[in-house]
């Protein structure tokens, strides 16, 4: 088969620039704004979490947007309190040890930003002590997740123990597993509830909207929505990336970094995406690339900044500069450029 060449793809913006090959999110970004809004007025106590990666746009993009109607958000640790805007309080998901209360600059976050605490049982309330550090805390319950926390019926000692420290209890939170259905979340619930005082508030994950609404008028409840926060529209989010260059290969010919050999005639398309950015197969090793509604074959395995994928002839080809569909949860993903529709 003949060989053709090829250069890098660089494409030409509008204003005349030129920028590299990417992995690109583009938003519709009136419809995700629309889905915030309806969620937000949906949600009486709603906390955004915005930790991680931000969802896919960045923890400082989607914490400034937060903070436009809430005064808390919901990060993972500390490390992640740096971009938290100074007048929106952080409730740090994931309880906090001797190390990090330890570290100077990780402690200057800590006092600086004055964020609410996760404890989950004594050795926790130590740390706390032994920092001297006294501010707000939640208590971590128990779920059948068997993550970390305290039973529910267990709750009302630790609590004391915090509150002991010098620290102010702002309530308790629980978080049921994924598994089972919404009614086995609020009898999870509502089966913890019963050990809980009635002045603490309910911090709560994983519960849809009905579900949510359910529950007893005994307690006052805080809602953490994440994914169904900013995902929750699929229609205004597509992730893909840039087609470096497209090349013929010859069925038993041998490429890539373990010189696989080519299964039939073709073409390898590399595609400007990998590790870096969070790509991966799907769980069940699929390509999570796709053109024309066509999933393109993994060649190998994807390395740094680049993915070798193999189509054979007479399946859709994407060329150099096209853009191929990235399947992949945004909350794993690297996004390089954003396109605001």
């Amino acid at each position: 088969m003949p060989r053709t060449g090829g250069h890098a793809s660089r494409r030409r913006r509008s204003d005349g620039t030129v920028r590299d090959v990417t992995v690109r999110l583009t938003v519709r970004t009136a419809i995700w704004r629309t889905h915030v809004a309806r969620m937000v007025g949906a949600v009486d106590g709603l906390v955004p979490v915005v930790k991680g990666n931000g969802y896919g746009f960045g923890r400082d993009r989607i914490a400034h947007l937060a903070a436009e109607f809430s005064d808390t958000v919901a990060i993972g640790t500390v490390h992640e309190l740096d971009g938290i805007p100074d007048d929106v309080h952080a409730v740090v998901l994931t309880p906090v040890l001797d190390a990090s209360m330890d570290h100077a600059d990780t402690a200057a976050l800590i006092a600086h930003h004055d964020p609410i605490l996760t404890v989950s049982n004594l050795e926790h309330v130590a740390v706390l002590e032994r920092a001297g550090w006294t501010g707000r805390a939640v208590v971590k319950l128990a779920t059948t997740m068997q993550r970390y926390g305290v039973a529910p019926g267990e709750s009302a000692p630790l609590v004391v123990a915090v509150r002991g420290a010098g620290v102010d209890v702002v309530g308790v939170s629980m978080h049921p597993p994924l598994a089972g259905s919404a009614q086995d979340h609020v009898d999870e619930i509502v089966a913890g509830l019963a050990h809980i005082d009635r002045d603490l508030p309910v911090w709560l994950s994983h519960l849809d909207l009905d579900a949510y609404a359910a529950l007893p008028a005994s307690h006052t409840y805080r809602l953490r929505l994440g994914t169904k926060l900013w995902h929750g529209d699929k229609a205004a989010l597509h992730l893909s990336a840039d087609v470096i260059e497209t090349r013929p290969v010859s069925a038993g010919e041998r490429a890539g970094y373990r010189l696989g050999e080519i299964p039939t005639d073709g073409h390898l398309v590399m595609i400007g995406a990998g590790t870096s950015n969070g790509i991966a197969p799907l769980p069940d090793g699929r390509s999570p690339f796709h053109f024309q509604r066509t999933r393109l074959a993994l060649h190998e395995s994807l390395h740094m900044h680049t993915a070798m994928a193999f189509v054979p002839d007479g399946d859709p080809l994407p060329g150099q500069g096209d853009r191929v569909d990235v399947q992949r949860a945004l909350h794993m993903t690297t996004v390089d450029e954003f396109e605001w529709l």
